[in-house]
């Protein structure tokens, strides 16, 4: 099938829940992310897992990458990662490796290979530059995103970051993100205006805060000249029926965001 518009957020056909980003895109870019609604996992899984690394049966994983490669399309391919909330990210070339790589980020010129991450509360981050010329995703979860896997991935793209757009996907919302004073402390460390994305918590106590890690991704992005910054507001936590929470749930599936150049 044809990828739908990348401004419009519609459901497409309903083997794999896919949604377009609210998101304005240059021509010859489509992005999607994909919920737990519909698929073939069972159990804590359920529905539409996508992650083959979270105890799931195999073969349900399997069938659900095949109904949403089916809805990309045939000349759309899926690049999945290893993740490991590395702060490396790997280029992508025509030809993809037989195994997929241990990175948390990606980016690719090529027609065709539609860069992916894989999350559950962590934040899945799309970018694109303004002349619709490369395409990038990164998983960044909070240890990420405070070892610098935006800078690190930003090093590795040969556009400016002034040139690109960004899209922040569903993520945990910061009225559930609960954290300790080290998570604080590392994020002070990188980012001077960290302080005001942290929030006491359990009655004013100080050694626990409520961190908002999509404004956190949001600084981040700023930090190394990206102006271009749209946050989808989507909360994993808060919205059990469309979405994976390891913070809600424990044992869970992932939903996917994937960005790709036609």
């Amino acid at each position: 099938m044809t990828a739908p518009s990348s401004d419009q957020q519609r459901e497409w056909q309903p083997a794999i829940k896919a949604m377009t980003p609210d998101w304005t895109l240059p021509a010859g870019v489509r992005a999607c992310f994909t919920t737990r609604e519909n698929g073939d996992s069972v159990g804590p899984w359920a529905a539409g897992n996508l992650a083959d690394h979270v105890g799931d049966d195999p073969q349900a994983v399997l069938r659900n990458r095949q109904a949403l490669q089916s809805q990309l399309g045939a000349g759309v391919t899926p690049a999945w990662l290893s993740q490991t909330h590395s702060t490396h990210c790997q280029t992508l070339q025509s030809t993809l490796p037989a195994e997929p790589p241990q990175a948390d980020a990606s980016w690719t010129r090529e027609k065709g290979l539609a860069c992916a991450v894989l999350t559950a509360d962590c934040a899945p981050i799309l970018l694109t530059d303004e002349a619709g010329t490369m395409v990038a995703a990164i998983h960044a979860g909070w240890r990420g995103l405070a070892n610098g896997i935006v800078a690190e991935t930003l090093k590795n793209m040969p556009v400016p970051a002034g040139a690109l757009r960004a899209w922040v996907g569903p993520t945990i919302g910061p009225a559930h993100f609960e954290v300790g004073p080290e998570v604080l402390a590392q994020f002070k460390a990188r980012f001077a205006q960290a302080d005001a994305f942290f929030q006491p918590n359990r009655s004013g106590q100080e050694s626990h805060y409520l961190a908002n890690l999509p404004g956190l991704v949001k600084i981040a992005l700023l930090h190394e000249g990206v102006r271009d910054v749209t946050l989808s507001g989507l909360c994993t936590y808060a919205d059990a029926e469309r979405f994976y929470s390891y913070r809600r749930d424990g044992q869970t599936g992932r939903q996917a965001s994937l960005i790709w150049l036609t």
